[in-house]
Formats: C-alpha cells, sequence, structure tokens
C-alpha cells in the first residue's frame, strides 16, 4: 500500500495514473479545492491533521509514501488542528517561510519518526525527467549560452536562499531570482522587451534539496508564461526535472521560436 500524499498542480494526476493501474493506494488530499475527494481511496484532510494523517496511513498499513504538488502556506485563521497538528503547527509555519518545499520536508520529518517512509515520486514516473540535450528546433546562440552560464552561477551563489530553484537572466544579467513565491510569481514580474524574445529561465535544484520531493518542475504553462515575458528558453539539469506535458511543451516551444535546453 502506497500513500499518496498530494497537493496543488497537474503533476499528482499524471501520478494517479500511473500508480492506480499496478498498486494498492490510498490518497491523503491536502489541496484546498479537494480535487480528490471523487476518488474511493481518498481521505481529505488538513494539513494541521497529523494525528488523523498518521491514523489513516497506520490503519491501511501503508509504511511508504510520497508527494506530489504544492502545499501551500497554513492559514492559522482557518486551519483545523487535532493535538498532533497543534504541537507540530509551530514548526510548520516556521518552514513555510522559506517556501512549500520546507514544508513538505517538515512533513517528511515527522513521518519519519512515526516510521513512515517518503520515496521518490521519479520511481514511478522516471518517462517525465528529461536527460540532457536540446529537445527544440532552435538552439541557444552566443548570447543566450552567456545568460545560462551566468543563471547557473546565479543559483550557485543563491546558498542562503534555500528555495530558489529559479533564476533569469537577460544581456548575461541576473534580472529575477525566484523566492517563496516560485517561479510563476518571478515570471510575471518579468516585462517583455521587444518582439525579439531574449533571456532564459534556469532551473536547477540546490544541493541540499530533497529530491524526493522538490525536484524543480515545467510545463506547457511555464512556457506560455516565459512567452509572455519575452524570454526564449527554459534550461533544465540532466534527470534532476519534472516535465509535464512534454508534447505540448516542445510543439509550443517550436511554434513560438524557443527552446528547451537539458545540461
Amino acid at each position: 500500500m502506497i500513500g499518496l500524499i498530494f497537493g496543488e498542480t497537474d503533476f499528482p494526476k499524471y501520478i494517479l495514473k500511473k500508480i492506480k493501474k499496478k498498486y494498492k493506494y490510498l490518497i491523503i488530499d491536502l489541496s484546498k479545492k479537494k480535487i480528490f475527494k471523487k476518488d474511493k481511496n481518498c481521505f481529505s484532510v488538513s494539513i494541521g491533521q497529523f494525528g488523523k494523517i498518521i491514523s489513516i496511513l497506520k490503519s491501511k498499513n501503508c509504511k511508504k509514501v510520497l508527494f506530489a504538488g504544492k502545499v501551500a502556506k497554513p492559514n492559522l485563521q482557518t486551519i483545523k488542528l487535532d493535538f498532533k497538528g497543534i504541537y507540530h503547527m509551530p514548526k510548520i509555519i516556521k518552514s513555510s517561510k522559506l517556501g512549500d518545499a520546507a514544508i513538505l520536508k517538515q512533513i517528511i520529518k515527522i513521518l519519519k519518526n512515526e516510521k513512515i517512509q517518503t520515496i521518490s515520486s521519479n520511481k514511478f514516473t522516471p518517462e517525465i525527467s528529461l536527460s540532457k540535450g536540446n529537445y527544440t528546433k532552435i538552439k541557444p546562440n552566443n548570447s543566450d549560452k552567456k545568460d545560462i552560464k551566468r543563471g547557473i552561477m546565479a543559483l550557485k551563489k543563491s546558498g542562503n536562499f534555500t528555495f530558489v530553484q529559479g533564476v533569469i537572466c537577460r544581456n548575461n544579467k541576473v534580472i529575477a531570482l525566484e523566492g517563496s513565491g516560485g517561479t510563476k510569481k518571478m515570471i510575471k514580474k518579468i516585462k517583455k522587451k521587444s518582439d525579439t524574445l531574449d533571456g532564459v529561465l534556469v532551473k536547477f535544484p540546490k544541493k541540499k534539496q530533497d529530491l524526493r520531493v522538490d525536484l524543480p518542475t515545467i510545463g506547457l504553462e511555464t512556457l506560455k508564461q516565459c512567452k509572455l515575458a519575452g524570454l526564449k528558453g527554459i534550461v533544465l539539469k540532466h534527470k534532476l526535472n519534472i516535465f509535464l506535458n512534454k508534447r505540448q511543451s516542445i510543439e509550443f516551444a517550436n511554434k513560438n521560436k524557443m527552446f528547451i535546453l537539458v545540461k
């Protein structure tokens, strides 16, 4: 029995399709809209109900879990708390200042203390992690390569900001670093300079990130956001990425003369 702890985004839906064909599972639905409530194996739970979450997992003899999707920062005014939730919530709130991934890491620690192991979603979906190569008709030119190099260097130097997975560079300058609000919020801040696309989004995991729950994720929506911001390409790390809507994303990039590169 595998416990699927799901938040927002489309990634959990993809994983569920893969797992339900071969494995027994249960879902702990932490999404705000209770996306999976129609599934007979779903339990809709508040992130503050740790006692209930642990009780569900143990009652089903579920010793392994995987995480997928975005878990929003808890709102103390509206969140439901049980006894264990009251005990653990201060740590969760503190972690949330470092971003969504930090929330999941804290939950992993709690589950580990209960002898529940967290496994990587990549075990079930290796096909959506891209390996080295250029996946589009357009390839980076010399100017793009300078932006890519600058972006990678910036991510390496951003050691104090554990939530930083993304950076945007244009004209050999860093123009945005990902904050706790995530990639989408960062891209929205970028203004399109001209009809000619330039600049790159680099999405690499940090060295200390827990790759079981915190791989950089992009998809068709990311490409569309980059197009609106006037960016020319996206750069990912070999096998350390989650790439959703692969076919549609590559088609969109080719149509709009953008590149997708994996280093």
